[in-house]
């Protein structure tokens, strides 16, 4: 697996499609943006982390960043699940994987680990995340902390 940006590396650009159309990260500059990478749709720890940012909408509201999702299924996929689950969180789909290869969280079998980036306004990566099993996921909560320790833009 690659390595991927390190903190304090500007973050890769990327245009994706997505559940709310199409998200290029450097359109986001002067904003800080939260990039999830998930390994897939409908899977047990995936719906438990995307239907809590649902139930917490208004705190994740709160954040001051842009939050997406990222993960290799396709949009069709993306569009249903976020339907039948009520998702609010946008879902960028990387079939290819090329986004998840960039930022070092693809996978040969699995497709995408589970990881998180803080591109800050400069677009920056200033916090990075990347989980070793994917049986755990970054809370709201745990993002309102990081997002309140990093200094503000200059």
């Amino acid at each position: 697996m690659a390595r991927g940006p390190q903190v304090g590396d500007v973050a890769p650009d990327f245009e994706l499609e997505g559940t709310g159309g199409p998200f290029r990260l450097s359109e986001h500059r002067g904003r800080r943006v939260v990039l999830l990478f998930y390994p897939g749709d409908d899977t047990p720890v995936c719906t438990k982390q995307f239907c809590s940012y649902r139930d917490r909408g208004a705190d994740l509201g709160a954040l001051d960043a842009v939050v997406v999702g990222i993960s290799h299924q396709d949009l069709a996929s993306h569009e249903d699940w976020t339907r039948r689950h009520g998702l609010t969180v946008p879902l960028l789909a990387d079939g290819d994987k090329a986004v998840a290869r960039a930022y070092g969280v693809a996978m040969t079998i699995l497709g995408t680990r589970r990881a998180a980036f803080l591109v800050d306004e400069d677009g920056v990566v200033r916090w990075r995340k990347v989980h070793a099993l994917g049986l755990d996921y970054v809370s709201v909560d745990e993002l309102r902390e990081v997002l309140a320790e990093l200094p503000a833009r200059a």
